[in-house]
């Protein structure tokens, strides 16, 4: 056990960090390659992997943070032709509105307007994305207001690349006056995004932020803020004991009350249904809620919030500045719950917590108190150093042997170790066969017919986007200890193995996102290695799958694939009814002869290996 439980300070006490960030030297090469653009970027196609496989981890890194993206235009509602974000729908729309907001988000992830060279940056951003909703969840059927998950969805991407502050001109409240005063610096961090999310109109709804009021509290918002999304209940399957209800270790159910009374008085914004939103937060110029009132906060509780000896006895009050005479005003409200969200990120907790979710999402599930006292204290260290920014933590870890230096085998707990989510399946497939995916404001019928199809995919195989099933969360990213084996059942594995049957099609492609096997080996594999059958198969593991190394038929020791598994791949590949079936490849190959039979003999690998349980591994 690394870490004690210290009653007298309310804390955990770690040993020394026994597994210290190090830095990866080196070029990354195609396996590593491959396994930081699954991770990172939700997959890749053979160009991309090849042109990071020559790059160190820092200059991919480099490459995957260009902060000159375009934000997406809104989405587009096919019966009308136009976008309803703005200013609302109306009885012109059509009634599926939910769904083309999911298909659209699904199209930003797969960077689907933007130009090649920004793809993969452009899909890093949008994985840091999902990353929040991941945390931060709310349902589309319980927020039922497509225009506040469309806004949630821009508040996460502004916060998602957040190397930079925003720095703004300051207008000079002299009009007769030349001077030019210094540019305004708005924080943009985690810490920031979690003081936005308090009064974000999709969230104020999810949890009934909006039914919190003084003298009925609603504690909704409040318990999941602390046990969710900030400070967390400790370690997953360590967590320390306590014989006294209502005392979570790290926080109370007195922390939980007075925090709700902190949150208490905003409303969603009744431009939510349509009209364009008059109350934009300064800083993010997005939408958010409104105070119960018009210049007063009528129902924030104003009274002095008391927080427990687990909080350091906090206390949480109005600013007498910010208050209309004695009454609570907007700016006395959100000052608030900027003490509020200060308090608890002031708690050693919320940084291993959040770096916890990070690290299950983008490394592996299992976090072991000696993990937990290595890399987990060590991305909390840098998160707290670095005034709570994601970026030097991912940047930490997406250039460290931590993050790519797993031994080879079984036994690796790097390559391989995350089951793939439907998301991942279905997007990942898309992005490794570079399906080209219509402009969704150009092409806007056929980019709808792509993007719902995925989404129709990813239900199929247990994950309904945008409506997890519990309040945490999809289950793979929060449930201890199942975690990403959730994902796995008969059925669900089944239509994973359909999506990739129902799309690899030898001879004339019948639909939108199919791929043709022969005219993708012409395209990606070189000559030399398409027409040697063995190094074919081999050439694909190094692309396809998380556990390549030294792919070879010889049973080389070093082999993370045992020759049993390659001789299979090469058998269902090249059939038997060749007497000599590797030589008849290459002949028919290099002359060309019956290109529908290697059509089909591709179509056979394909199958085979993607739908193995290796390619579910990622």
């Amino acid at each position: 056990m690394n870490a004690r439980y210290c009653y007298t300070c309310n804390q955990n006490h770690y040993k020394q960090s026994t597994m210290p960030f190090t830095a990866l030297s080196g070029t990354l090469g195609k396996k590593r390659a491959a396994h930081l653009l699954r991770r990172a970027c939700t997959g890749a196609s053979i160009t991309q992997i090849d042109e990071f496989a020559s790059l160190t981890a820092s200059e991919a890194y480099q490459r995957l943070t260009a902060t000159d993206l375009p934000n997406p235009l809104p989405p587009i509602d096919t019966e009308t032709g136009s976008e309803w974000i703005t200013n609302g729908p109306t009885d012109a729309n059509g009634d599926n509105l939910s769904t083309l907001l999911n298909a659209w988000m699904i199209g930003q992830m797969l960077a689907s307007d933007v130009d090649e060279t920004q793809k993969l940056s452009y899909s890093f951003r949008e994985r840091i994305v999902f990353f929040m909703h991941t945390l931060f969840t709310t349902k589309q059927e319980k927020v039922n207001n497509t225009r506040s998950i469309y806004y949630q969805n821009a508040l996460f991407r502004h916060y998602a690349f957040d190397t930079n502050d925003r720095e703004v001109p300051t207008p000079n409240p002299d009009p007769d006056s030349t001077e030019i005063l210094p540019n305004t610096i708005y924080p943009v961090n985690f810490k920031h995004l979690t003081k936005k999310v308090c009064v974000d109109n999709a969230m104020l709804k999810f949890l009934d932020g909006s039914q919190n009021v003084k003298g009925s509290p609603n504690e909704n918002y409040a318990r999941e803020l602390l046990e969710l999304y900030t400070i967390g209940r400790g370690l997953e399957g360590d967590i320390p004991e306590t014989n006294t209800p209502g005392d979570y270790i790290y926080y109370t159910e007195e922390d939980v009350q007075a925090a709700a009374k902190v949150l208490s008085g905003f409303d969603t914004d009744t431009n939510v249904e349509n009209g364009a939103f008059n109350n934009l937060d300064i800083e993010t110029e997005l939408p958010r809620g409104v105070i119960r009132g018009s210049n007063i906060a009528t129902q924030h509780d104003n009274t002095v919030k008391t927080f427990s000896a687990r909080m350091g006895n906090a206390t949480i009050q109005a600013d007498p500045e910010l208050l209309q005479g004695s009454s609570p005003t907007e700016e006395s409200v959100l000052d608030e719950i900027s003490q509020l969200i200060d308090l608890i990120y002031d708690q050693d907790e919320t940084a291993l917590h959040i770096c916890r979710r990070l690290y299950r999402f983008y490394v592996y599930h299992e976090v072991t108190p000696t993990i937990q006292a290595g890399v987990i204290q060590d991305m909390a260290d840098i998160f707290k150093a670095n005034d709570f920014k994601l970026a030097p933590v991912l940047e930490a870890l997406f250039t460290s042997e931590e993050f790519y230096g797993g031994t080879g085998g079984v036994t690796d707990d790097v390559f391989g170790s995350i089951i793939k989510s439907p998301l991942d399946v279905t997007l990942g497939f898309t992005k490794n066969f570079n399906i080209a995916v219509p402009n969704s404001q150009t092409d806007t019928a056929r980019f709808y017919e792509l993007t719902r199809a995925l989404l129709g995919e990813m239900g199929g195989q247990g994950m309904d986007f945008y409506e997890p099933f519990e309040v945490a969360g999809y289950s793979a990213y929060h449930q201890f200890p199942l975690y990403n084996r959730s994902w796995i059942s008969p059925n669900y594995l089944t239509n994973r193995y359909n999506f990739v049957r129902n799309r690899i099609t030898p001879g004339d492609l019948q639909d939108l996102g199919d791929i043709s096997p022969i005219q993708f080996v012409q395209n990606n594999i070189p000559a030399a290695d398409a027409r040697d059958a063995k190094t074919l198969v081999i050439s694909l593991i190094e692309y396809f799958l998380p556990m390549s190394t030294d792919a070879s038929f010889d049973g080389a020791s070093t082999s993370e694939m045992t020759q049993e598994r390659m001789t299979y791949f090469l058998s269902v590949f090249l059939g038997t009814m060749d007497a000599d079936p590797e030589a008849a490849w290459t002949s028919n190959w290099d002359s060309q002869t019956d290109m529908d039979k290697a059509d089909n003999q591709l179509a056979n690998l394909f199958n085979a290996m993607l739908q193995s349980p290796e390619y579910q591994l990622m």
